[in-house]
């Protein structure tokens, strides 16, 4: 049971930094796509008005989920690190890049290097999803065996599921964002904007829609059991209902019921995860190590939980304060966001 409720914490924050930083990069994608110096003024300057309270607040899940992984899985930790280190180590160094650009590009001296920090910050937004999605999908598509460097760097996490899959995470990423930044131009009373992020929010939706059909083709290619896990039981469960709230996110859309829609999304996107989950049970890097073979010892898990649970009692108020204060708009550094 301990195992159980660990990987259940695991997948819970794996969860919300897949819909909260995957929000997060989405927004750098479109300060990417904005277009030039001027006609992307507005937009870039709404990225930053919606990001600026949060976006250190976010990668908070990403630190979370890697203590978990290490301290109450260490094996699958260890051979999950060893194998799958490039495309790891590409977004770690991608997240410190961005971050560091985001911060500094507001205090570039010259035009140039708020250019160069500009380019920085919105091309390592595109590069960490996808990286982080071709890890999970060599992880989905068992590329990655049980011990120290026992896969091939390369080949792992180079396949079609992986590079679909690292796909899948930008446009989901790309999806959020356009979501949570129409609802943040509504509040904003930035009417052009809401219909900028409408038409991009339905763009990617259908966009990242497509990714997960064709991701589901791929997948009985390439991993037959997986996929079956997926079109049956508990798994088919989750694929509907994140197609179905996929769906009723276009239609508020539509509507530019923006509000409403952050939620909807971020279930569409949640159910994806559940569903890989649950297809992939019992095991945490198929088709060897199940949960409870990966787990570490009661005593060490019980500590973990313990910790979490006394952790949790200050993070969860903490971050609820932050996002009701950012959602008012008592956060805000200026009354409107200006390039």
């Amino acid at each position: 049971m301990l195992p159980d409720v660990t990987a259940g914490v695991a997948l819970l924050a794996l969860t919300a930094y897949v819909v909260l930083g995957g929000a997060d990069f989405g927004a750098g994608f479109w300060d990417l796509t904005a277009g030039g110096a001027e006609r992307g003024a507005p937009v870039r300057a709404m990225i930053k008005r919606a990001m600026s309270p949060v976006w250190e607040a976010n990668h908070v899940w990403l630190i979370f989920l890697l203590v978990v992984l290490w301290t109450g899985f260490p094996e699958a930790f260890g051979s999950i690190a060893s194998t799958l280190a490039i495309p790891l180590f590409v977004a770690a160094l991608g997240i410190v890049l961005r971050g560091g650009a985001f911060a500094l590009k507001g205090e570039a001296a010259t035009i140039a290097e708020a250019r160069a920090l500009g380019a920085t910050f919105a091309l390592a937004s595109v590069i960490v999803p996808f990286f982080l999605g071709a890890a999970a999908g060599a992880i989905a598509a068992g590329e990655v065996p049980v011990g120290n460097a026992s896969g091939d760097e390369w080949s792992s996490w180079t396949q079609s599921t992986s590079i679909l899959v690292g796909a899948l995470a930008v446009a989901a990423g790309a999806h959020l964002a356009a979501v949570f930044l129409g609802a943040d131009s509504r509040r904003a009373g930035e009417t052009e904007l809401v219909h900028a992020f409408r038409v991009r929010a339905l763009g990617s939706g259908v966009v990242a829609g497509a990714l997960a059909i064709a991701g589901l083709l791929v997948v009985r290619s390439d991993v037959p059991q997986l996929y079956d896990d997926l079109t049956s039981g508990a798994g088919l469960a989750c694929v509907l209902a994140s197609g179905a709230a996929g769906l009723i996110t276009l239609w508020l859309e539509w509507r530019e019921r923006f509000e409403l829609a952050r939620y909807t999304a971020a279930a569409a996107v949640g159910a994806i995860v559940a569903g890989w989950a649950v297809a992939q049970e019992p095991y945490l890097l198929p088709p060897d190590l199940t949960v409870h073979e990966a787990a570490a010892p009661d005593a060490t898990l019980v500590a973990l939980l313990v910790a979490t649970g006394l952790g949790m009692l200050i993070l969860i108020p903490a971050l609820t304060w932050l996002f009701r204060l950012a959602l008012s708009g008592r956060l805000v550094y200026e009354d409107k966001p200006r390039p």
